[in-house]
């Protein structure tokens, strides 16, 4: 079968893949360099490895199916399956391991509907979901952790610990939303019962502490440009690993 798409024409790689053709070409280098592209003893792979990579990405933005994606890259759905499962792992985020001092990090979960109930329970939006906690640097904006993805009815202050994503931060300031008390994160101030309101002080911490969380709350609908997100497909891992690869295709697209 002929190609329809193909990453030796930039025009595709945009719309495709979320990046710019020079980030794309980052990207590729950089897993060319941890030595993805070697050669196998084993049959070798029907598309080079710029094409393998926008077939993935291609998967994760469009969430076509594999009846849909195999055609456009002149492959059979086994094979579109089988790049998938081997290179998407290959592009998840690494999480960072240090952080600077005065680092100020933002937390939050998000849900993913997911097909595999294995894996996924109903949440509060009535369908089976994983949960999945995100942490951003709150002055780059980038994703610097990605826990591991949970049922999606477990709440935020179990999740933050069972995710291995309070691990991760260790003792770096991180703010979060109310659902996370009793986890020494910051959150925002609450009114003690019987007290009709907050002081001024408090109620004006409230505010800002609002408006520097939203960044997160920007972060995921980024990210969830990648439809993958909305309805992932993908059995065990796979969501987990979607997640961490889009994660790494968000910070590119920001960085550049």
């Amino acid at each position: 079968m002929a190609s329809v798409i193909s990453a030796s024409e930039p025009s595709w790689i945009a719309p495709f893949t979320g990046l710019s053709p020079h980030q794309f070409t980052k990207l590729v280098t950089a897993l060319r360099r941890a030595g993805v592209d070697a050669t196998r003893r084993c049959r070798p792979w029907s598309l080079p490895l710029a094409d393998r990579t926008l077939l993935v990405t291609t998967y994760w933005r469009t969430n076509l199916t594999m009846r849909q994606l195999a055609p456009l890259f002149g492959v059979s759905k086994s094979a579109a399956a089988r790049i998938i499962d081997h290179l998407g792992p290959l592009l998840a985020l690494q999480p960072r391991r240090r952080f600077a001092r005065d680092a100020v990090l933002i937390v939050d979960g998000t849900l993913v509907p997911t097909r595999d109930h294995l894996v996924a329970e109903q949440s509060k939006n009535y369908r089976y979901s994983t949960n999945h906690q995100v942490v951003i640097d709150a002055d780059t904006r980038l994703v610097v952790v990605v826990g591991r993805p949970l049922p999606g009815n477990r709440n935020d202050c179990k999740a933050w610990a069972e995710s291995g994503a309070k691990d991760a931060v260790g003792n770096t300031m991180t703010i979060a939303d109310g659902g996370y008390p009793g986890t020494g994160l910051v959150i925002p101030h609450r009114r003690a019962r019987g007290q009709a309101e907050l002081p001024a002080w408090k109620q004006e911490h409230n505010r800002s502490h609002k408006h520097v969380r939203a960044r997160v709350e920007h972060t995921f609908a980024r990210m969830k440009s990648w439809k993958i997100l909305r309805d992932c497909r993908l059995k065990g891992d796979g969501v987990h690993h979607a997640m961490c690869g889009i994660a790494r295709l968000h910070n590119l697209a920001i960085t550049g």
